[in-house]
């Protein structure tokens, strides 16, 4: 058992390109926890098909996916990377721990009643409503101890902690019972149209969303339309200024420079100035990232090759924490 703190975390497959905020809010912590960290990531590709998704482009997107985590600086001599369907234990594990989980439980879980309730009982799929066990699973399955987590999604770790602690209880010590490392929130991104809300590609405009993998042009363009606010001073103050406190978020997270010396710095300059300098940093900073991005989905075999070694360190772990369950449980085991 290796002396440092197991981690996992993942990462869904869900568009051509990840955006700012989600390299903000995750990935690049990610990066620096590979350091300190037993570290396992997931390209988490089953849970994406909740919502249809045609299969050339899930395939893409799950390659594109992988060769972005490169890219941004996973190294696969200090984490695991692996796509989720490459691992059969996360769909077995899950059926256990469906069998572990109330009805009215996973009912009450935040996110499902959100969906459902926008896209109608009838076109909800069950997949959706089991989908905080599939992850339950995910983490229990690799004796995490630290899972990095936004806030929002706290409660999926408390449905997984208290199905963990179920299990032990009911059979016998199987789980590790992980604890949230809630990522900083110093870094959390919001939209350029609308800079009281999250961005997100589900809930955004395109004009409102920082696409990693844009051309530079592209983004430029977008910061520089972005909404600001009335005045002209430039200091950040989400309540009275959220335009421009988020674009000195972005250049602060990116340029590694404090909130403080960008005031200062902008005092007494326009939101024009202010527009500009975050468009030169935001693209100079994915610039070497695109590149490096459309270089490794040229060699889509070399990316299988990385995954593979991952999926291997991920079953070797995966399948022996399963194993266990089985036998915990009574099952006999194949001769």
């Amino acid at each position: 058992m290796s002396a440092k703190q197991r981690i996992l975390s993942g990462i869904q497959p869900t568009s051509g390109s990840f955006h700012l905020g989600n390299y903000l809010g995750a990935v690049k912590q990610w990066v620096d926890l590979q350091e300190s960290h037993d570290a396992f990531y997931c390209v988490v590709d089953l849970h994406a098909i909740t919502v249809q998704v045609d299969p050339k482009v899930l395939h893409e997107r799950s390659l594109s996916s992988t060769a972005q985590l490169l890219a941004l600086g996973l190294d696969p001599d200090k984490c695991a990377l692996f796509l989720q369907s490459h691992v059969p234990a996360h769909n077995q594990l899950a059926w256990i721990l469906e069998c572990q989980t109330g009805f009215g439980e996973a009912s009450r879980m935040t996110q499902f009643k959100d969906k459902s309730q926008k896209t109608g009982a009838d076109r909800t799929v069950v997949g959706l409503f089991t989908y905080p066990i599939l992850m339950a699973a995910d983490i229990l399955l690799y004796q995490a101890n630290q899972i990095p987590v936004g806030e929002d999604q706290r409660q999926h770790i408390e449905l997984t902690r208290d199905l963990a602690q179920r299990f032990n209880s009911n059979y016998r010590d199987i789980f590790t019972i992980p604890e949230p490392y809630i990522l900083k929130a110093a870094a959390k991104i919001n939209d350029l149209q609308d800079p009281t809300a999250k961005m997100s590609k589900t809930n955004s405009s395109p004009a409102g969303v920082v696409d990693i993998l844009d051309a530079p042009e592209v983004n430029a363009k977008k910061i520089k339309s972005a909404v600001t606010d009335t005045g002209r001073e430039i200091k950040f103050d989400q309540a009275e200024k959220p335009g421009v406190s988020n674009l000195l978020t972005i250049h602060s997270a990116l340029s590694g420079k404090s909130i403080q010396d960008l005031e200062n710095e902008f005092d007494g300059k326009g939101y024009g100035d202010l527009k500009g300098a975050v468009a030169e940093v935001v693209v100079e900073y994915f610039r070497p990232v695109r590149e490096r991005t459309l270089e490794l989905l040229k060699e889509p075999t070399e990316l299988q090759k990385i995954l593979k070694i991952g999926a291997d360190k991920a079953n070797e772990v995966a399948e022996e924490t399963l194993r266990k369950s089985y036998d915990a449980m009574g099952f006999i085991p194949r001769a």
